[in-house]
């Protein structure tokens, strides 16, 4: 969300923070949707611009979070066993093509790989019914904040020069402490493949009988995870992910399971900040087999605006407010960004297959 090179001094902690929350889902920002804030208060052009630290410089031509990233193609191998939560088309057994991104919660696109704890996978499930199916999902277990309008209030902290912003907005959030502990105390990792990648926000699944399920899901690496502090991921490069994900795709496809958990009722649907107790319902639906990885920059991902209210039928929204707060965002960054791609560098990276 933020450019980590560019932030004003302040302590460890809040550096690490203000990088942490720039999550997202691949494209670009959570905002505000229609009818939620009063025009006077809060729009989405003030949002989006959030995201830039004052006195810096959008990152023309790319999304206005998440900017650095890499495309991947592959597919969706449903097992069948989803249709007993939807009959979205995506969950009958079969497989479905899939394009996506691996991407770093900054507004940066050349922030050093090290500097970024947020790591985040966009993901486009296409079927034969014509229908598709998109979301953006984070490495982070929780969100930071329960409401779009602290949303914004964390972003207008974080970017501040007043070294108490940060502490402030913290003390009187108390529902931003489960994200500061995985922020500071999380695994780190030296690969994208190594990540699980969570959905965080809630939505409602339909059967073909009618029966709604509350859900969050997540994708579960098949690949071994090798902690690697950020110090030593340092030592690999400002690009290591990028390179590290093209060589190891480039030797064998990468597989995560994808499953879904199903919630109780009396788990909170509209608070991302909040866990669901172990021990809920998990049905496996599928695998995400990357088999392609591809620069960005002429690549299958880069006009894809991974919005997570583009559902098929069989899925919907629940009553957490932040998809429909992401819709609004994305779309407003993909006007920026689509408006200006003069200034986005169409040169192939080394990373490029």
């Amino acid at each position: 969300m933020t450019e980590p090179s560019r932030l004003p001094a302040r302590s460890a902690f809040g550096a690490l923070v203000l990088i942490a929350i720039i999550v997202g889902g691949g494209a670009a920002a959570f905002a505000y949707t229609a009818g939620w804030f009063s025009p006077g208060r809060l729009s989405g052009a003030r949002m989006v611009a959030a995201f830039t630290p004052p006195g810096d410089k959008p990152p023309l031509g790319h999304r206005r979070n998440h900017a650095k990233g890499i495309c991947f193609t592959g597919v969706f191998e449903a097992t069948g066993d989803g249709e007993a939560l939807s009959y979205a088309q995506v969950f009958a057994h079969g497989e479905y093509p899939a394009v996506g991104r691996f991407n770093l919660g900054t507004a940066n696109p050349d922030a050093p790989d090290s500097t970024v704890r947020v790591r985040g996978m966009g993901l486009s499930i296409t079927t034969p019914d014509g229908q598709t199916w998109r979301m953006a999902l984070i490495n982070a277990p929780v969100f930071p904040v329960s409401t779009p309008q602290q949303f914004y209030a964390l972003l207008t902290a974080s970017g501040s020069k007043d070294p108490k912003a940060m502490p402030d907005f913290i003390a009187a959030n108390p529902e931003f402490a489960p994200f500061g502990a995985w922020a500071t105390k999380g695994t780190w990792t030296a690969s994208y493949a190594e990540e699980r990648y969570n959905s965080l926000n809630s939505f409602v699944f339909t059967n073909s009988i009618g029966v709604d399920h509350a859900v969050r899901w997540s994708l579960l690496p098949d690949a071994q995870v090798v902690a690697l502090p950020p110090d030593e991921l340092a030592k690999r490069g400002p690009d290591a992910l990028e390179q590290e994900i093209t060589q190891r795709v480039k030797a064998a496809p990468q597989r995560w399971s994808m499953v879904v958990t199903v919630a109780a009722s009396v788990d909170p649907t509209s608070d991302p900040t909040k866990a669901w107790p172990d021990g809920r319902r998990m049905v496996t639906v599928g695998t995400l087999v990357v088999r392609h990885i591809e620069a960005e920059a002429d690549g299958p991902c880069r006009d894809v605006n991974f919005d997570p209210t583009v559902l098929p039928a069989g899925m919907r929204t629940s009553n957490d407010p932040f998809p429909a707060a992401r819709s609004a965002a994305y779309a407003k960054s993909y006007d920026l960004r689509t408006g200006e791609s003069a200034d986005y560098p169409h040169t192939p990276s080394e990373t490029k297959p």
